[in-house]
């Protein structure tokens, strides 16, 4: 019996990314940012 049910959260990570050309700092998770699905800003 598991007393209470375990939560999956998200692997998030606070990153800089290029959306329409502004820089801003955005919380992402891992999983997009190996997917290549956001643009890191270098």
């Amino acid at each position: 019996m598991v007393a209470t049910r375990r939560r999956f959260d998200a692997n998030l990570q606070r990153v800089r990314i290029i959306e329409n050309g502004v820089r801003k700092r955005v919380n992402v998770c891992t999983r997009c940012l190996k997917a290549n699905k956001v643009a890191k800003a270098r």
